[in-house]
């Protein structure tokens, strides 16, 4: 088994003392990121190091292969076979820069999702599950049981809770219309037992809980809260405006001479 020592520095190294290392096999790395660095003593252990003087075997980290590979016109450094690895690297490739783009924030938008999901704790049915739900619980409950001009804002915001199925069926080309009829259809028919979520192949309701389709628990509180909140802005935005225009002192004349 061939052991050597692997130095990682994030500041530079002169050519002679490369060259001394080279002669007794130790591999040197120089002018490394800093974001690198953490994630090195994350996936291998270790302390980094200031000095050499307090240095004992402790303070090295491990890895079963470190290795330099050419891919097009980069290189890049694998640190492989870890023993207690905490951090990762995901390599993306693809045929251009625009694949390799919508790669990576697919990537980031699953990582953060199960974030979210760990976090949390629960999840919540999606494919317009939950929309659907909440505005037929806001027409057939809240609704009814609000008097006055209120019962006006509580359909109002069912109906722009719609928004999300809605625009679920429109970017799968399908009657946006006829699927929140039967949406709405076969939620009353399993009377609120079961979520009922929209099928983006096939146009038709379905139980997002079977098909594994969930969605965070903390963006749809964020979006309820700053959907509330925007709303509240913009009317009293418009209350404002109303009140200034309607408020205008009249022309005051002075006295007329007879």
């Amino acid at each position: 088994m061939i052991q050597s020592f692997v130095m990682i520095n994030q500041k530079g190294i002169d050519p002679l003392s490369l060259d001394i290392f080279a002669k007794e096999g130790i591999l040197c790395l120089r002018r490394a990121k800093r974001r690198n660095m953490e994630r090195l003593t994350k996936a291998c252990g270790g302390t980094p190091l200031h000095s050499v003087e307090d240095m004992d075997e402790s303070m090295l980290g491990y890895a079963g292969k470190v290795s330099e590979v050419t891919l097009g016109e980069d290189k890049f450094t694998f640190v492989e076979e870890c023993r207690h690895p905490k951090s990762c690297t995901l390599l993306l490739q693809g045929p251009n820069v625009h694949t390799i783009e919508q790669i990576r924030d697919a990537v980031r938008d699953g990582l953060r999702a199960v974030k979210n999901a760990v976090e949390d704790g629960a999840v919540v049915p999606g494919a317009g599950a939950f929309e659907i739900g909440a505005a037929m619980n806001l027409r057939q409950n809240v609704a009814r049981s609000t008097k006055g001009r209120a019962k006006l804002g509580v359909e109002a915001f069912a109906e722009a809770l719609l928004i999300i199925p809605k625009t679920l069926a429109e970017n799968s080309g399908f009657d946006v219309q006829d699927c929140i009829l039967k949406l709405n259809d076969e939620r009353e028919e399993s009377e609120g037992a079961l979520p009922v979520g929209l099928d983006c192949f096939s146009g038709e309701p379905m139980n997002p809980v079977d098909e594994g389709i969930w969605d965070n628990v903390r963006v749809k509180r964020q979006c309820l809260h700053l959907a509330t909140v925007l709303a509240n802005q913009l009317l009293l935005v418009d209350e404002v405006m109303r009140a200034g225009k309607g408020g205008k002192p009249a022309d005051v004349k002075g006295p007329t001479e007879l």
